[in-house]
């Protein structure tokens, strides 16, 4: 026996088991009358037994019809329930909003206060956050992964995306206590031009080479000391010495854990902290509502 069946295919045996009547049938299901008697034929074919018995007295279900029509309702009962649940699924998606970050924005309860403005004004939406590594400078907006992200500027094709500036702030050096010039109070990045860094890996793009200052180099390649993906691997490095590296003055905290210090330097630009969307989202009402309560918390 053929299974290749529809849930339309069904769903026309019904209303035809059920009215007994072809044209009857047809009405209820906006078809003519013609179109439904075919394709009761088709799934009579199909099926390899015939469904109705038609006379001059009228129309009637078979044995093999009646054998049938319960398992048909349940079928279709179970497929409208499936729709349901999807439709379901969908509404709690629009209704959660993804928010990615590969450092936590920690400066100053930030993410907590964007949270309750975001919060207030949307009560019926739920915040879900997802940390990345340092691998996707994106943070999952790239992949379509998370909705809007807390990340560093420079991004890859910056013309994806939009945003707005959570922090400005200064790039210190992170070196082992023990570096030689751990005890000046500052730094000339020239002093620092060959020294070992630490580098985020490739894919990571021109993020990689904004935290190896290459705009500071003058043309001269940096050496690389180690790749770190994470602040974990960050800290490990620096304390085996394997290399220095820039840091934003907001994250220093999470790597002077003991036998790390950060230093001003002086010959590189601040960094900028941002949240991010893609552009193509910047109108949906979940995405623009956190913008704005991010735009709201950092002015305030």
């Amino acid at each position: 026996m053929t299974m290749d069946v529809h849930a339309r295919d069904l769903r026309y045996f019904v209303a035809v088991a059920e009215e007994l009547h072809f044209t009857r049938a047809a009405e209820r299901l906006y078809l003519s009358q013609p179109a439904l008697s075919k394709q009761i034929r088709t799934l009579e074919r199909r099926l390899g037994a015939e469904l109705f018995r038609r006379d001059r007295h009228g129309v009637a279900l078979t044995a093999a019809g009646g054998a049938l029509l319960p398992h048909a309702r349940r079928v279709l009962a179970a497929w409208t329930e499936g729709a349901a649940a999807v439709e379901a699924a969908k509404a709690e998606q629009r209704s959660t909003l993804v928010v990615g970050m590969s450092t936590s924005p920690a400066r100053g309860g930030l993410l907590p206060a964007v949270r309750s403005r975001f919060g207030a004004a949307h009560p019926e939406a739920a915040t879900r956050l997802r940390q990345t590594s340092w691998e996707d400078p994106t943070a999952g907006l790239a992949d379509g992964s998370v909705d809007v992200a807390f990340v560093w500027l420079p991004l890859p094709d910056e013309e994806r995306f939009g945003w707005t500036v959570v922090a400005e702030e200064p790039r210190l050096i992170a070196l082992p206590d023990t570096h030689p010039l751990a005890a000046r109070t500052g730094i000339d990045f020239a002093e620092l031009a060959d020294e070992p860094f630490l580098a985020l890996p490739p894919s990571a793009g021109p993020l990689r080479d904004y935290w190896l200052a290459l705009e500071a180099r003058a043309g001269r390649p940096p050496r690389i000391g180690a790749e770190i993906a994470g602040v974990e691997e960050t800290y490990e490095a620096l304390i085996a010495g394997l290399g220095v590296c820039l840091v934003a003055a907001g994250n220093a905290p999470l790597i002077t854990l003991g036998g790390v210090t950060t230093r001003p330097v002086r010959g590189v630009g601040a960094c900028h902290y941002v949240l991010a969307w893609r552009r193509e989202d910047e109108h949906r009402p979940l995405v623009r509502a956190y913008a704005d309560a991010c735009r709201a918390t950092v002015a305030g």
